[in-house]
């Protein structure tokens, strides 16, 4: 696909690896919608770029979303959906866990109501998590909400197609999403990349990198695309 003067829909798209998607196509030529919960966290615009605050969790405000802005050529969804839960399974509270699963429902309201509108020679894009096929300890919730965002993906590809579908999976990339700062954020980083084979954590650049190559290439659906620093292989 030739992203030059493409529609784009950005879910997340104010922030961490949904902004640096966003300023990317931007780059690229697309005319971009960010959206986010909070878009005033967005200082300056990139060019082409207008941004919209909307919760994916709410079903009727998507679907009112779609209809009015008609016909588009790009959907990524890179939102968070909220609040996850780490630790043991059996010590977390079950309404935490419970909650993790948002991002999976913010992420099937967006494809359920955003896929009509969505031109024939389109693509979506939808972001999971390494864990989701390698879990560590403490990472039960984000394994399985990812697990079920990319079985989604690859079971809804024959019944969207032409139209596209595609995953990418990133391993532990720093983002504005850490709350740490200084010499803890550094330890953090260092220690749960330590044994990777890239031992560093990604860059938000680097994710949106790999979505924008599964939205160019027209030969790729139903895929998950590891961005990972190695993260399965260690």
């Amino acid at each position: 696909m030739n992203i030059n003067g493409k529609k784009a829909i950005v879910f997340g798209g104010t922030s961490g690896i949904g902004l640096s998607t966003t300023k990317m196509l931007s780059e690229k030529g697309a005319h971009v919608i960010a959206i986010s919960r909070n878009p005033e966290k967005l200082e300056t615009l990139p060019k082409n770029v207008t941004t919209r605050k909307l919760n994916a969790l709410d079903r009727e405000a998507v679907e009112k979303f779609f209809d009015e802005e008609g016909e588009f050529d790009i959907l990524v969804n890179s939102a968070t959906g909220g609040s996850r839960a780490v630790g043991p399974f059996l010590s977390m509270d079950l309404e935490g866990y419970k909650a993790s699963f948002d991002k999976l429902w913010g992420y099937t309201n967006v494809v359920k109501y955003g896929t009509k509108h969505l031109k024939n020679d389109g693509n979506i894009v939808l972001v999971s998590g390494s864990p989701a096929r390698k879990c560590r300890p403490g990472q039960i919730a984000i394994s399985s909400v990812g697990g079920a965002v990319e079985a989604f993906a690859r079971g809804i590809a024959p019944e969207i197609a032409p139209k596209r579908i595609n995953i990418v999976a990133p391993g532990i990339i720093d983002t504005p999403m850490s709350p740490l700062e200084g010499k803890a954020r550094e330890d953090y980083y260092n220690n749960t990349t330590g044994n990777n084979l890239i031992p560093r954590a990604g860059t938000s650049d680097e994710v949106a990198k790999g979505i924008i190559f599964a939205i160019e290439n027209e030969f790729i659906t139903g895929t998950t695309i590891d961005i990972d620093g190695g993260w399965l292989l260690s």
